[in-house]
């Protein structure tokens, strides 16, 4: 089960007076802002020709700082990525009938949240090309975004040992940031990440979540 730390956690919205909670208007403007800067999420056709996955960017319920939902995969030979931070997602299943769904689907498997009740698609970042063991992959993976317009408690599924909240404003800022060491054949390669105690967010995540602070802004002026 999830263990999370009140700075995991967040703070979350005042309950208005039906006990529902209490949606920030900053917040509201916020996401709007953000959703011009993304493509539009429903313009993502699957393509049969090409191996695709779809991942999504989960942005917390609550205002400033802002924190996006991780996850650490499961221990797993089968896996590329197996023990890594990653986002939730996943390939295209049979019965996707988008990559949108795809990335919807893969985050209830593997971290409980239903995001078609609990979230809306702000857009979608442009595909990353999958790379593994220092070399690209014939796969492209498309990300999505998030934001939760309740809080939600995620729930690890068998896919992952643990889920928790990311501050991705302290990570734009500097604060986060670290190295990790990558073997390539003779060379040591220093590969740039954020360490958030002690989980490494690198690779192909890091790459996908420098594109979301770049396009976003974050780390940069307020928006």
């Amino acid at each position: 089960m999830l263990s999370m730390t009140p700075a995991d956690a967040g703070r979350e919205p005042r309950a208005g007076q039906d006990g529902a909670p209490e949606r920030a208007p900053e917040l509201d403007a916020r996401f709007a802002a953000w959703s011009t800067r993304l493509h539009a999420p429903h313009a993502t056709a699957l393509e049969p020709e090409r191996r695709r996955a779809a991942v999504a960017i989960v942005l917390h319920a609550t205002p400033r700082p802002s924190q996006i939902l991780l996850m650490r995969r499961a221990p797993d030979p089968k896996d590329r990525w197996s023990g890594q931070v990653s986002l939730p997602g996943g390939h295209v299943d049979p019965g996707d009938v988008s990559l949108l769904a795809t990335a919807q689907r893969e985050t209830r498997e593997e971290v409980g949240v239903d995001l078609q009740r609990s979230a809306r698609a702000l857009g979608r970042l442009p595909d990353v090309q999958a790379k593994a063991r220092g070399k690209l992959l014939t796969l492209w993976i498309t990300p999505f975004v998030f934001a939760c317009h309740e809080p939600v408690t995620p729930v690890p599924g068998v896919e992952a040992s643990e889920a928790f909240w990311f501050p991705i404003e302290r990570a734009a800022h500097g604060e986060l940031a670290s190295t990790r060491l990558y073997q390539k054949d003779e060379l040591t390669l220093k590969l740039p990440a954020w360490d958030h105690d002690g989980r490494i967010v690198w690779g192909l995540t890091y790459e996908m979540l420098t594109g979301f602070v770049e396009t976003l802004g974050l780390g940069g002026a307020a928006t």
